[in-house]
């Protein structure tokens, strides 16, 4: 479950590594249960992160598998969508 306190943690590894897909990767070694992908910032430019750090962006998702839909209730969360730029 996606709580604040997870959010700030998700938030520390990933404005803090060296690339976006560094943090994908680290979060997924951290959390192998959150699905962790990296889209182009385009994509995600009508939907709310969040998280915004610096040039960073996380967003909060679900998905059964097969659909994906950006939510920002942070008890549905079952994916991370991470952007830059």
């Amino acid at each position: 479950m996606v709580t604040t306190d997870y959010l700030r943690d998700a938030g520390e590894v990933i404005g803090a590594a060296a690339s976006l897909r560094d943090a994908a990767a680290l979060w997924r070694a951290r959390d192998p249960a959150m699905r962790v992908v990296l889209v182009d910032a385009m994509d995600m430019r009508d939907e709310t992160p969040a998280l915004r750090l610096g040039a960073r962006k996380v967003y909060l998702a679900s998905t059964n598998g097969h659909c994906w839909s950006v939510t920002d209730k942070a008890a549905e969360a079952t994916a991370l969508i991470l952007t830059e730029g």
